[in-house]
């Protein structure tokens, strides 16, 4: 029996066990797709056990996507760069870290959103593992300007100072948390990213969004990288603005079908995954992370 897992804190009700072991189900392994749950003092210690033989790897999710870089051998190109870790495979005791939140996000916008980024104006709102994904993502497909808002100003600050000697042709701006930078980042505006919890079941923001409605321009995409509930507060507001919305569950899906690509060589069973987590969500709910 193989082993593999998702690593974060707190992960109560988490999809990923759900779907990845549909997965595994599927494809006839005899694995089995866990929950370690992890402050952070217990880290190290978890990110050692994936070591062992019976280990495949693991998620990263938050708060610990940064945090597990220091622990591992290597990193892969994207995870380098995009200063995250969201997937660490198990090459015979040599822990490599890869970035799947990049492609999920791509897979999803396009598959979901039917968006195309290139010389595009984007929001991103959040500056945590997830935001310099998504970040990431868009400058490399072509964005022309991306702005970062978050509650704490230095860490935004920090996310576009790294990544902008990669942005090469894309324009990374940092704002502060007020009014008026919404209001002036949303101007000419087509896609808006929430990478924040704001919203998310569980986290006590659930009833909030992440910015002020009324600045949502209409015509529009936002994506909302929660995925429970299905339909945020901030779906809701854009839609009821004219604006497009899509949720995170097809985020959340799609970079855990690279990850059970990189674990196991075999190509994910996506409709599986995706019936899995619909099925998971829809009864009961998810808190915690991915």
């Amino acid at each position: 029996m193989k082993y593999v897992g998702v690593i974060g804190y707190p992960l109560e009700h988490s999809l990923s066990p759900v779907f990845q072991q549909a997965a595994l189900g599927a494809a006839g392994l005899e694995a089995r797709y866990e929950v370690w749950e992890t402050q952070p003092e217990r880290l190290a210690d978890v990110v050692a056990s994936l070591r062992q033989r019976d280990r495949l790897g693991a998620n990263v999710t938050v708060p610990h996507k940064e945090a597990v870089i220091p622990l591992i051998d290597e990193l892969d190109e994207v995870a380098e760069q995009a200063g995250a870790v969201n997937t660490i495979v198990n090459r015979e005791g040599w822990l490599v870290g890869y970035n799947t939140d990049v492609t999920g996000f791509l897979a999803a916008l396009k598959q979901e959103g039917g968006f195309e980024v290139k010389g595009t104006r984007a929001l991103v709102l959040g500056a945590g593992g997830a935001a310099r994904a998504v970040v990431l993502a868009l400058a490399g497909s072509g964005a022309a300007a991306v702005t970062v808002i978050n509650r704490t100003f230095p860490r935004a600050s920090r996310l576009v100072d790294d990544l902008r000697p990669l942005a090469v042709g894309t324009s990374l701006h940092v704002l502060p948390h007020i009014y008026a930078s919404f209001a002036a980042a949303l101007m000419g505006c087509r896609l808006l990213i929430n990478c924040t919890p704001v919203g998310m079941t569980g986290s006590g923001t659930e009833k909030e969004t992440p910015l002020p409605a009324e600045v949502i321009p209409p015509g529009a995409l936002v994506f909302d990288l929660v995925y429970n509930p299905p339909e945020t507060r901030l779906l809701a507001a854009a839609r009821k603005r004219g604006a497009r919305a899509v949720g995170g569950l097809s985020m959340l899906v799609y970079q855990g079908a690279d990850s059970f690509r990189l674990w196991t060589g075999l190509e994910p069973p996506v409709d599986v995954m995706f019936r899995a987590a619909k099925a998971a969500l829809k009864p009961a709910g998810a808190k915690g992370g991915g």
